[in-house]
């Protein structure tokens, strides 16, 4: 992901994420802080996805919209921020692929676990990730936090 590709980006995930799309300046800040856990899905010359991961606390999630400050020197766990893959990328093996680099980022990183907020229906994908519901909630009614370990 560059700068270049923000504006992309941010449509993205208004698109595919609805009420829990983060602004442009969401992205940009995460990019800036973590720019190994921000990549983007390219189908031909065009962004069709884009893949947010950083270190963070595990019994916590970022605020919906937040911006961070900085990545918490104690960070003990890994947190898939985003994936969102436009619906023309479905089923080429994108999702799968995304999930299996952030593992491999967390694990490089030093991290035994990754925690992700799950909405708009997508705890049953996440499952399928090996990830398992920690609580309901996290984003609101509809959302939970999951969980998986680093094999």
């Amino acid at each position: 992901m560059t700068v270049a590709d923000l504006p992309r980006v941010a449509e993205i995930s208004a698109l595919v994420h609805g009420r829990y799309a983060e602004s442009e300046s969401v992205y940009a800040e995460r990019l800036a802080l973590w720019p190994s856990g921000c990549q983007v899905w390219e189908q031909g010359d065009a962004v069709a996805g884009l893949l947010i991961a950083h270190p963070w606390h595990g019994a916590t999630s970022p605020a919906l919209g937040a911006l961070l400050g900085a990545i918490p020197p104690d960070a003990d766990s890994f947190y898939l921020h985003d994936i969102a893959l436009l619906p023309e990328t479905r089923g080429q093996g994108a999702g799968g692929a995304a999930t299996a680099l952030v593992i491999e980022h967390a694990r490089r990183a030093g991290f035994r676990d990754i925690t992700l907020v799950a909405v708009n229906g997508a705890e049953a994908f996440w499952a399928a990730q090996g990830f398992a519901i920690v609580e309901a909630g996290g984003y609101g009614p509809g959302t939970f936090r999951m969980r998986r370990a680093i094999d």
